[in-house]
């Protein structure tokens, strides 16, 4: 075994089980798991980490979960962190896909749900998002609005928040 593979053996536990670990190897794991996500979120696509989309937010989920495993040890350290710049890079080809085709746009990202028109509540839309009128009206008001009686047009954005156009 080379110097260099020792060492990394040494301060990160590779072949240890989870209860072998001491506390000096979490935190160096801990850290260059850190370092390692850092450069792997940068080479993604920034939105993700911004107004984030389900499609969005599983991933933050699923590499979270993933990470933590590298870090506990319950997960071999390489393999975990392997496993998550593959879900990056999907993430990424995916979101290239959806830019490039509507419909696979639609199918990982959904759509915008159009509750209001015109001063009027499509309630079957208000109902199939699972929202009530209070929820609608706690969101307009959000948007300097009393009622629907002033919306030119709202609608439930894919990020789950309202947007609101004012009637001119």
């Amino acid at each position: 075994m080379s110097v260099a593979a020792e060492l990394l053996e040494t301060v990160l536990g590779l072949s240890a089980k989870p209860d072998q670990l001491t506390v000096a190897q979490i935190a160096v794991r801990a850290a260059a798991v850190y370092v390692i996500l850092i450069a792997l979120i940068r080479l993604g696509k920034k939105r993700f980490l911004g107004e984030a989309t389900a499609f969005d937010v599983i991933l933050v989920i699923v590499v979270g979960s993933t990470a933590s495993r590298a870090i506990t040890g319950s997960a071999p350290f390489v393999a975990a962190l392997v496993a998550v710049a593959v879900l990056i890079a999907l993430h990424w080809v995916f979101s290239a896909l959806g830019r490039s085709s509507p419909l696979i746009a639609r199918l990982i990202k959904g759509q915008s749900t159009l509750l209001v028109k015109n001063g009027r509540v499509d309630r079957r839309a208000l109902h199939n998002e699972h929202m009530s009128q209070d929820d609608l009206d706690e969101d307009l008001r959000h948007h300097g609005l009393s009622g629907t009686s002033g919306v030119a047009e709202a609608r439930l954005e894919r990020d789950g928040r309202l947007s609101v156009l004012k009637r001119g």
